[in-house]
């Protein structure tokens, strides 16, 4: 177990934040140097990271995506070369301009496209039995034994569960949310399975992307490896943290990496040091090009927008696409309109909040090694992370909220985002008070909690509500003493999810929350997709939570 020490100082820091106890720090900011991530070579399987398909085929890339051979601009970057990929563009060059050529024959002839897998469940099966009905028909596995040559998919060496529908891959923030429910149907084999995938990924990239494809590399997700590590640790004891210290530390060094170069008022990667010197977190992404999974859409965004260069547009829309909020009227300066995203310069309440407990958990970590100068760093800056949340994603209208960094000032864009200091326990008592009371009065509907008071016909705003945020606004209120506005949250969110089951007999990714009438959401890029793993998971333990004998 956690040496006695370490888990009073952790403790004790803790206690003594939240309680405004700012004196507290002394310990200068140090940063790790951070490895190169975009490309790796697996000594034991022989696997080598391939570039992503819009450097693979270039010019045919883009005649495919612009020309919408699919309906889905992620088919064509999932699907499967045939041969070579470089003897298809050679192909391509030969023949695209020959009377009568057809894209679409050439890239049937040269592609084998994805197929979504059709599973039909029993008849008459409880929510609970479809879900644990449905962890095996959303269980994949493959390694480099089985994934075919020049595929964009990563391979892994063990077993993970995909979201479902178009999602054919693992995901770095929805397997958190899966595992949960994982956990609770007894299914720790495959919680450590995607713990160790992760730890593997760390390893060999030098952190998570966003999913296990090549064209996801060039960002990462929400940060929840510490909540994994933590999910596992309850159940297995303390030596979880040991054993997976050395990639949390580099997580950590990934999401900070250039913090060390700063200077007040700039930002390098996913780091920014505001004027006070004071050092926060932004989402990012390393490519500043559209992104391959969604190639027309961000050019079409990109012509849009005068007055930026397309490269910052571009950047932009990536970055959301690491918030896991994409798209929402979070990143919008206009709190509208896409074509307005400023993502990068935003500072996020929730990654904030997740990094805090990323520190919190480092130096766990270090107290089961008995590294107590760790232990003391790692406290330290996570008490300084506390305090600067506190400070600037505060928003005087009662809530935790994002603050834009490049203006200076707190965005005023309420969300259910606003949870996450509560859920991570570092909110101060009388702000997660008030934070409640905005919940209740603005975010609470018939059917759980919207995601933002915007309706800009994207997914992540009115009237949608999605499974994880759920999470999150439950296990918060209930650590801040607030446990009837959190059954209020969960019932009403698992009506929902009855409500779409009791009559389509599936769950899926996102749910309308509010109106005149609830059920599965719309919005965004995409249609509604069912499956789906976070929400299963979610809603497992709310049933255990709030309805046990359901």
């Amino acid at each position: 177990m956690i040496a006695l020490s370490s888990r009073r100082a952790a403790h004790e820091a803790s206690r003594r934040f939240q309680f405004k106890a700012r004196g507290m720090l002394s310990a200068a900011w140090l940063v790790m140097s951070a490895a190169a991530n975009v490309a790796f070579a697996d000594a034991q399987t022989g696997y080598t990271l391939l570039p992503p398909p819009s450097e693979l085929y270039g010019d045919l890339f883009v005649a495919v995506q612009t020309q919408n051979i699919y309906p889905d601009q992620k088919t064509f970057v999932d699907a499967v070369p045939k041969i070579d990929p470089a003897q298809i563009v050679q192909a391509y060059h030969q023949q695209m301009s020959v009377p009568g050529f057809s894209l679409a024959a050439f890239v049937a002839q040269y592609f084998t496209p994805p197929t979504d897998q059709v599973v039909t469940p029993p008849p008459n099966q409880s929510l609970r039995e479809h879900i644990d009905w449905l962890w095996p028909e959303l269980t994949r596995l493959t390694t480099t034994a089985n994934v075919p040559a020049n595929s964009s998919l990563i391979p892994m060496p063990k077993q993970y569960v995909v979201p479902g529908g178009r999602f054919r891959e693992g995901y770095y923030w929805d397997t958190y949310f899966t595992m949960l429910g994982l956990q609770e149907a007894g299914r720790e084999d495959l919680v450590d399975d995607m713990l160790d995938n992760f730890a593997y990924l760390i390893d060999t990239i030098g952190h998570i992307p966003n999913g296990n494809r090549t064209y996801y590399v060039s960002r990462s997700q929400p940060p929840f490896f510490s909540y994994m590590v933590a999910l596992a640790a309850h159940k297995e004891g303390g030596r979880v943290y040991q054993k997976y210290l050395p990639q949390l530390r580099r997580e950590y060094s990934y999401w900070m990496q250039g913090a060390d170069t700063l200077q007040p008022g700039g930002a390098v990667r996913n780091v920014v040091m505001l004027q006070d010197k004071t050092v926060l977190n932004r989402y990012w992404d390393e490519r500043d090009t559209p992104r391959d999974e969604s190639y027309s859409e961000d050019v079409a965004t990109a012509k849009l927008v005068a007055d930026r260069p397309a490269n910052e547009v571009y950047r932009d829309l990536r970055a959301a696409a690491e918030s896991g909020w994409d798209f929402s009227s979070r990143w919008f300066g206009d709190n509208m309109t896409l074509a307005t995203i400023r993502t990068t310069s935003i500072i996020p309440v929730d990654l904030n909040s997740l990094m805090f407990h990323l520190e919190t958990t480092i130096a766990i970590g270090c107290g089961e090694t008995r590294d107590f100068g760790c232990v003391g760093e790692f406290v330290g800056r996570a008490a300084k992370r506390a305090i600067a949340i506190n400070k600037y994603l505060w928003n005087k209208n009662g809530y935790y909220g994002d603050y834009d960094w490049k203006l200076g000032q707190p965005r005023n864009n309420p969300s259910a985002a606003m949870l996450y200091p509560l859920f991570a326990n570092a909110a101060w008592p009388e702000r997660a008070h008030k934070t409640a009371e905005t919940v209740e009065s603005i975010l609470l509907k018939p059917g759980g909690l919207t995601t933002t008071t915007y309706n800009t016909t994207q997914q992540w705003d009115a009237p949608n509500g999605w499974a994880p945020l759920h999470w999150i606004a439950v296990q918060g209120l209930k650590r801040y003493g607030r446990s009837d506005l959190a059954q209020q949250i969960g019932t009403r969110f698992l009506a929902d999810v009855n409500n779409v089951y009791n009559t389509q007999q599936k769950l899926v990714e996102k749910y309308i929350v509010e109106g005149n009438g609830t059920g599965g959401g719309g919005g965004g890029e995409y249609p509604l997709q069912d499956g789906f793993g976070w929400t299963n998971g979610v809603t497992l333990k709310l049933l255990d939570l709030y309805s046990p004998g359901q």
